[in-house]
């Protein structure tokens, strides 16, 4: 064997790179082993989330640990690689992959950062439309101030308040905050407030990165608009049902093609997209190139969340400018427009998008009491020694167990099969299709990873034994499969069956006895569908924590597995309990958690250093 093909051979052993990365390597690579290590790096990256990767970082110190890293070094021996960014910056000048003034290539290099070319026209798009905000303000501020006393009254302080002044008197407006901080309550009078002020009649549209998360928005909008003491024509000129960005956007299911573009921009006034933190680097530049040029668009969601599973962290990229404030002229006209006292900050160095940002602090779902408000502020600052003080401690609404053994382990599979008792007993007593469907959402189960015993697949199976076993459930097909109550998530968008991507379905029998699968749809109504017509899916007693974003359970429960991986980190735990809604109980081993909280996602991107 070559010394090459037996450092191919550790590089598939170690998993230094995915089969994906080598074939895209061996296309760019010229021949020459530096363009091949940098090509395989940058895929790699993708891979893991990042929008870019930083010459100065293309080392095996920076990139890999472990047996990876002596893998690594002897490639980078091998293919004679540079050890440093200029030296990396002189190599990669003549590398015929690299995009041009007169050629586009697969691959850019913008400074020190080398991007997929695809990747990087997305994010200066998206740069683009942040940095080239509209004049701000409003015609009439006395009227305006009139109204949102009307809405949020007249305390001297409010947070809410300000944001709605904010996104009233900007073209584009970013809210965050954690869970119950009121974002959509603010929405619902900034919305009021915008149908007030409007001499026109708006078309206003709502959308979230799911469609649990788009039913979520439409069920809470309606609350809070319910709330409202507006007049009734108000009340009728307010949308009534929010749908995901891949319907709003019109995604085809058999191409890539969208149905909204630059050239065919969406109808519409107003557009309020939940759950920003969901959004990926492409979808956020397919939105903004179908906006029109006159639309308003209101960003909401929390910037502490998990990022999207694909590339870019945009809402964090995006919220990094509110660390600077707003300016002097910006704090002077949120004060007039709400009462309240707003700080200025006077940096001219300051991206102007700081002034388009509010975020929202105080919780009205978690007061000071609360164990899981506490807990999730304690991770999201890195506290461990608070963090475990709260799971030892006296709160009612958390519950935490060890797990280190096999018996522990079938502690919490007993206690997960509890969990579900609530769901399977509304099936047995005969209950609707709609009042089983949102039982399901009472208890949930989420994991950190995909594989193993502590993993959505190994747990799903062992859920589905234990119930089986009680004779909670019983299959109805040869396979083992199908049976009544099998909770299951879409893994592939579907437009023409109008599923997507995170959808949740409960397989119950209808009235002929045939076995269909139940969806809520944004607007409350349900869907039933044949197994046999369902695009791809997964059972759904565990799911991962980042196909729970965007929902809320009244019971959450979390598994971490026994031994640490790079996937635990402060932002997935953070996302995990903030899903709870009264109860939270974490099966973990304490070291391990706190390794985790410890461990803070940075995904790297050029985009908040594009932000002018």
């Amino acid at each position: 064997m070559s010394h090459l093909e037996s450092l191919l051979s550790d590089v598939q052993a170690t998993q230094l790179f995915r089969p994906v990365d080598l074939q895209f390597a061996r296309l760019l690579c010229a021949g020459r082993g530096d363009y091949f290590l940098a090509a395989a790096c940058l895929s790699a990256r993708a891979g893991e989330g990042d929008v870019c990767l930083a010459l100065e970082s293309l080392t095996p110190n920076a990139l890999w640990n472990g047996a990876q890293r002596s893998v690594a070094e002897q490639l980078w021996q091998y293919c004679q690689a540079p050890h440093n960014a200029t030296e990396w910056q002189q190599a990669l000048a003549s590398w015929p992959a690299l995009s041009t003034t007169t050629h586009i290539g697969p691959i850019c290099l913008e400074g020190e950062l080398l991007y997929l070319q695809r990747a990087w026209h997305n994010e200066q798009q998206v740069a683009t439309f942040f940095n080239s905000l509209p004049a701000q303000g409003i015609d009439n501020e006395s009227q305006a101030r009139q109204i949102l006393d009307q809405l949020f009254g007249d305390a001297p302080h409010n947070d809410q308040k300000v944001a709605a002044a904010v996104a009233l008197t900007a073209r584009h407006a970013i809210i965050s905050g954690g869970p119950g901080t009121g974002k959509t309550t603010t929405v619902a009078k900034l919305l009021a407030a915008m149908i007030q002020l409007s001499p026109n009649k708006l078309r206003i549209q709502m959308a979230a990165p799911t469609g649990k998360a788009a039913a979520r928005l439409t069920e809470s909008l309606g609350k809070a608009l319910l709330a409202l003491t507006v007049d009734a024509t108000i009340h009728q000129r307010f949308p009534r049902e929010a749908t995901t960005l891949h319907r709003l956007l019109g995604a085809q299911a058999t191409s890539r093609q969208l149905r909204y573009h630059a050239h065919n921009p969406l109808h519409l006034d107003i557009l309020v997209v939940d759950e920003a933190s969901m959004v990926d680097l492409t979808m956020m530049a397919n939105l903004i190139a179908a906006l029109p040029m006159h639309a308003r668009v209101i960003f909401l969601g929390d910037r502490d969340q998990l990022a999207s599973v694909e590339a870019g962290a945009v809402l964090g990229d995006i919220c990094r400018s509110a660390e600077y404030g707003y300016s002097p002229a910006r704090a002077a006209q949120l004060s007039r427009l709400t009462g309240c006292d707003v700080e200025g900050h006077d940096q001219p160095n300051a991206p102007r998008l700081r002034d388009n940002i509010c975020l929202l602090k105080h919780s009205y779902r978690f007061d000071d009491k609360s164990g899981i408000g506490q807990l999730a502020r304690a991770v999201n600052q890195g506290n461990t020694q608070q963090a475990q003080a709260l799971l030892t401690g006296e709160s009612q609404d958390i519950h935490w167990q060890s797990l280190t053994d096999e018996a522990e382990w079938r502690t919490m599979l007993n206690d997960i099969c509890l969990g579900y008792q609530s769901f399977i007993t509304s099936i047995t007593d005969g209950e609707t299709p709609a009042q089983i469907v949102a039982n399901f959402a009472h208890y949930q189960l989420l994991c950190a990873l995909r594989e193993g015993a502590y993993g959505v697949k190994g747990l799903n199976q062992s859920i589905e034994g234990a119930l089986r076993q009680r004779g909670w459930i019983s299959a109805l097909s040869s396979s083992q499969q199908w049976y009544v109550g099998r909770p299951i998530m879409i893994t592939r968008n579907d437009s023409g069956l109008g599923l997507f991507n995170g959808d949740v379905g409960i397989t119950l029998q209808d009235s002929d006895q045939q076995l269909k699968v139940y969806f809520q749809l944004p607007d409350r109504t349900l869907r039933a569908v044949q197994p046999s017509r369902l695009p791809e899916h997964e059972t759904a007693w565990a799911m991962t924590v980042h196909k729970s974003q965007g929902s809320e359970f009244t019971h959450t429960a979390l598994v971490l597995p026994r031994q640490f991986s790079p996937v635990l980190s402060r932002e997935l735990i953070y996302t995990a309990i903030t899903r709870a809604k009264t109860q939270l109980t974490l099966y973990s081993d304490a070291a391990i958690l706190s390794r985790a909280i410890l461990n803070k996602t940075s995904r790297r991107s050029g985009l908040a250093a594009a932000l002018n």
